[in-house]
């Protein structure tokens, strides 16, 4: 009797290039009710699995543009299956445990022709595979299985070929740091999550602006104080009026001054605005930026969990400012007591952010969770916070969506 799973987990590993921005994601995939011993490795998935969970979650959604790394075997890699994935943001990835014989090499000559593009997972330098580096856009290295002595030579092997070098399990500041001096071209793991401690020491001007700004919308402070803010600093003006445009209020009222901008966009908008404007900050990446798609889609995901069970409206706005400045420590580079101190927040905001207590803090964890495929560990806090599996897939899916919107802004 075929025994077939219809919900998976979808893990979303960004991949990011020189600048630290964005540009792609690697998609893993994992059955929410397996047998360990049949499903041992979520990266195996079918040609019919993965062409069910991206259709369930709908790609742009997942990627918002970018690209997205597919891992195959080589079932999926000869199945037909596989030609359904859109062309022009796919990157067929071929594990390790693909034979590279001259079928392989064909066949990936085959998807190249239809625009695909083609990586190597964990590969290893051999001059055998010469035929098949013509094909090749992207290798990944893992360099924790790698000798890190080997790395330099081994980069100097493709360095006059137009295949881009991928370093896989950056994890550290100083692992990413050495990467690049190598040469390598796109970077995987959650180094970014770590503060560059000797980059920065102190929040700067702008971002005092912000937080201030922050605080008073936090605090219901008075119009009259919430303008003063913004006289004091021109560019969060310029970026107030550009807001105000991009919703299309502007396009149906002149707007007569900062205080009747303020009025019209509302300061519900306003906060969620300030707090994603935070990334962005004197920052080239702006949209881009790694943190700043973590943060969106933590907040986003923690409102509609906490609106899935029909909690207080107050608390699902706390549960998304809750995830929103999750990472603000990493992002100004200070500790998150100084942070949090400066706000004023509520105490279960509060415990959230510095202990990762009570209900905020439980989701909050929640999300950490699925954002680094701890599926295990997922599960065991889906009990715990009274989520049902289809509730925590389904926000997951929306707060994509939502995040893909927030760009398009």
């Amino acid at each position: 009797m075929e025994h077939t799973v219809d919900k998976f987990f979808l893990g979303r590993q960004p991949i990011l290039n020189r600048y630290q921005e964005i540009i792609g994601f690697e998609l893993l995939f994992r059955a929410t009710k397996f047998n360990a011993a049949e499903f041992t490795n979520y990266s195996h998935a079918s040609a019919s699995v993965i062409s069910n969970v991206l259709s369930e979650f709908g790609l742009e959604e997942v990627l918002g543009g970018k690209l997205g790394f597919i891992n195959v075997n080589m079932d999926v890699l000869f199945s037909e299956g596989i030609e359904l994935l859109p062309i022009e943001q796919t990157v067929i990835e071929l594990l390790e445990i693909i034979e590279l014989n001259e079928h392989v090499v064909e066949r990936c000559r085959e998807l190249r022709k239809l625009g695909f593009k083609i990586a190597l997972d964990d590969h290893e330098y051999s001059e055998d595979n010469s035929e098949l580096y013509e094909v090749v856009n992207i290798i990944k290295i893992d360099i924790l299985q790698s000798n890190i002595d080997e790395l330099p030579d081994i980069l100097r092997k493709f360095k006059n070929t137009r295949i881009k070098m991928l370093a896989e399990k950056v994890e550290t500041v100083e692992q990413f740091e050495a990467c690049f001096k190598m040469g390598f071209d796109y970077f995987q793991g959650y180094f970014f999550e770590r503060p560059m401690i000797l980059n920065r020491n102190r929040i700067d001007f702008s971002g005092m602006a912000m937080l201030k700004l922050l605080q008073q919308l936090i605090m219901d402070a008075p119009i009259a104080e919430i303008e003063q803010t913004f006289k004091e600093n021109p560019s969060l003006s310029y970026n107030l009026l550009r807001l105000v445009n991009s919703v299309g209020i502007g396009l149906r009222n002149k707007i007569k001054n900062l205080r009747h901008a303020i009025i019209l966009l509302g300061v519900n908008h306003l906060r969620r605005w300030v707090q994603l404007s935070l990334f962005a900050v004197n920052d080239r990446r702006g949209l881009n930026h790694p943190l700043l798609e973590m943060a969106v889609v933590r907040g986003r995901m923690m409102e509609i969990l906490v609106d899935k069970k029909r909690l207080q409206d107050d608390l699902a706005e706390a549960a998304f400012m809750t995830g929103i400045l999750s990472l603000l420590d990493v992002l100004f580079e200070v500790p998150m007591s100084e942070i949090v101190e400066s706000l004023h927040l509520t105490d279960d905001v509060t415990n959230a952010l510095l202990t990762r207590q009570g209900k905020l803090g439980m989701l909050l964890t929640l999300t950490e969770k699925v954002e680094t495929t701890d599926f295990d560990a997922v599960i065991l806090l889906l009990d715990q916070c009274n989520i049902t599996m289809d509730q925590l897939l389904s926000a997951q899916v929306e707060s994509f969506g939502w995040r893909a919107s927030v760009i398009a802004q």
